[in-house]
């Protein structure tokens, strides 16, 4: 009887051994969940939830890794309410109908709700979205959602307006360094600092992530114990590049990159840049946004900066990347170093609103073409001045329509050839109060 209990005894620890090390070292309670100290205070609204098993509908927004599963797992073991789960990437509509029914009929009969939590909700387009709204509504389901996306983004309005958003942040290397040492411990390997640090560098935050590549080279590990950094990283075949380019980080990269050329900071723009184009950005999209830069935050403060960005789009175009890389870096330091100015932005917003207001305003007769002799024959283009053929080559005469009253749109800077714009101006300014 002794053996066959320690028979089961090793069978049982065996199995465990089966399980990932990333399950098994997932934590039980909020007391060993890490890098979310904010969220899980004792006086936080979530800490309270999950000891007064008491719930509202929220939502778990975070990187990969951070810790939405394990809280959702923490509240199951913790509450004494029904729990449901299944994952937006393994159900379809159909399930989440049957499991809104069931719940439906579960509060109806017993008037207890039921905790659903759903993995990866963004998953879930906007029309599967609205099976959950009337059920949220009727407190026959409380709504537990997780989402590595921006539920502003990726959750309908009217759901997102019934959920309270509790947000983590990606894991700091110091936090999953202590997570490695107990897979380290865990896997009865000898503790290397060295690629503990080395591997909590290149996780990106993420805990599990850093858990299953740690499982992966073991078998390296109990060979030799101080292995080199570079073979493990072959051994990996390790992309240490962490951004998706279809949501939000891209847009979160181009904006650092505009700001940081908009703050004239040439190194910090540089290095976003290369973020962006090491990890795999689209460099048409990158040189799309610096053409745009250079009339938006320089404008006439350098004319030469749109032209520094067409020509990194040609070099682009012609010779492909990586090559052009530098070509892009190049506009991104031009970009950064030039006079900045936002008159040209500014003054085209004025006068695209003055434009759409005042669309039925007809083009002054005095400035119309005439090609044919009818039109000449209805004043088209008569007193019209030809400005060559005046002293100094100006003639003022109104452009504008003629009900619209003459608008300064543009304010040259004090930066730049923009200086040199304005004397200009003053200048016309002059001849023009000289003829009036």
């Amino acid at each position: 009887m002794e053996n066959n209990q320690s028979d089961i005894f090793e069978l049982s620890e065996v199995q465990d051994k089966k399980v990932p090390l990333a399950e098994r070292l997932r934590p039980k309670n909020l007391e060993e969940l890490r890098g979310q100290e904010n969220l899980i205070s004792p006086q936080s609204l979530l800490s309270r939830m999950i000891s007064e098993d008491n719930y509202h509908s929220f939502i778990l927004w975070g990187p990969p890794g951070s810790g939405k599963t394990t809280i959702a797992r923490i509240i199951q073991s913790h509450s004494e309410q029904r729990f449901i789960q299944f994952s937006a990437v393994l159900s379809g509509i159909a399930d989440v109908k049957n499991v809104m029914k069931d719940a439906e009929y579960n509060h109806r009969t017993s008037g207890q709700p039921s905790l659903l939590f759903i993995d990866e909700i963004h998953r879930f387009n906007k029309s599967q979205q609205d099976a959950f709204l009337p059920f949220v509504e009727s407190g026959a389901v409380i709504l537990i959602g997780a989402t590595t996306e921006n539920p502003s983004f990726e959750v309908i309005p009217a759901l997102l307006s019934r959920c309270h958003v509790f947000v983590l942040e990606a894991l700091p290397e110091e936090e999953i360094a202590q997570i490695l040492v107990r897979g380290f411990e865990e896997l009865e390997l000898v503790q290397n600092e060295e690629v503990i640090g080395w591997m909590a560098q290149n996780s990106g935050g993420d805990a599990r992530r850093a858990l299953n590549e740690l499982e992966l080279i073991s078998p390296f590990l109990k060979e030799n114990p101080e292995p080199d950094i570079q073979d493990l990283a072959n051994a990996l075949a390790k992309k240490t590049m962490f951004y998706d380019k279809n949501r939000e980080e891209h847009f979160n990269l181009i904006s650092a990159l505009h700001k940081s050329m908009r703050g004239s900071d040439p190194q910090a723009a540089l290095y976003w840049l290369a973020r962006m184009l090491e990890a795999g950005e689209d460099p048409r999209y990158i040189v799309r946004r610096m053409i745009r830069f250079a009339s938006e935050d320089i404008g006439l403060a350098d004319p030469e900066a749109i032209t520094q960005a067409l020509a990194a789009k040609d070099a682009l175009l012609f010779i492909g990347m990586p090559e052009a890389a530098t070509a892009l870096a190049q506009a991104a330091v031009y970009l950064s170093t030039a006079p900045k100015s936002n008159s040209l932005y500014k003054a085209y917003g004025e006068a695209a609103k003055d434009a759409r207001k005042t669309s039925h305003h007809g083009v002054p007769l005095h400035i119309r073409n005439a090609p044919t002799s009818l039109m000449k024959d209805l004043d088209y283009g008569k007193n019209y001045v030809y400005d060559h053929d005046a002293e100094h080559n100006y003639h003022y005469q109104r452009y504008f329509p003629d009900k619209l009253p003459e608008k300064d749109y543009y304010q040259p800077g004090e930066y730049g050839f923009e200086k040199e714009i304005a004397k200009r101006l003053a200048w016309w300014e002059k001849l023009r109060k000289k003829e009036d």
